[in-house]
This record gives C-alpha cells, sequence and structure tokens, in this order.
C-alpha cells in the first residue's frame, strides 16, 4: 500500500465570489432587476452556508447513484464497494471515512 496514489475528495467553493458579484450587480440594479437578484443572492447565500460535511455527503450519494447503488447511507461493504466502483482511486480508507461522514449527514 506504500506509494498508492490516493484521491482526495477536495470542496472547492465559489459560492461567496458568486454572492460578491450578485450584490455588486444588485448595487447598479434597476427597479425591474432587483427582485430577481435579491432572489439570487438569497439562493447563493443559502449555497455557500452549506457545510463541507454535507457537499462531501452529497459527493458519496452522487458517486454511488452513477453506479446504480440504491441502498442506505451507512458503511455496509455493498456502499463502500459501490463508492469504489464509482471511484477506482479511491483507497479504502478514504471510502471507509466518506461513507462514514455520508452515514452522520
Amino acid at each position: 500500500m506504500l506509494g498508492r496514489k490516493e484521491l482526495a475528495v477536495l470542496v472547492l467553493r465559489d459560492a461567496d465570489t458568486v454572492v460578491r458579484a450578485l450584490r455588486e450587480a444588485l448595487e447598479g440594479a434597476g427597479e425591474a432587476e432587483r427582485p430577481g437578484l435579491e432572489a439570487a443572492v438569497e439562493i447563493a447565500e443559502r449555497a455557500a452556508a452549506v457545510p463541507d460535511r454535507e457537499l462531501r455527503a452529497r459527493w458519496v450519494r452522487e458517486q454511488r447513484a452513477s453506479v446504480g447503488y440504491t441502498g442506505p447511507d451507512d458503511e455496509s461493504v455493498h456502499a463502500i464497494k459501490a463508492l469504489r466502483q464509482a471511484q477506482p482511486g479511491l483507497s479504502l480508507l478514504s471510502a471507509v471515512q466518506l461513507a462514514k461522514d455520508a452515514a452522520a449527514k
């Protein structure tokens, strides 16, 4: 196992940048544009507030669903196997940890 490449799941967010851009657009917006931009700012702020753990759990569910897994969010052999099938470079240790995080969500 030494030297095995590990697939790192990194949560990248641009939501803060999107919120800033929307607020800037809102500052110069006309009355007709304001309601839509205000709604967009609220949506972007909610997206920015989602914890990283929840985003990782969502990613795990999406990965498992991509290979047809419809079982529960748990740490079962089937759930781990599905995650590793979707992401073959993912180590067993990482798959177990990600599954735990998804189950704890």
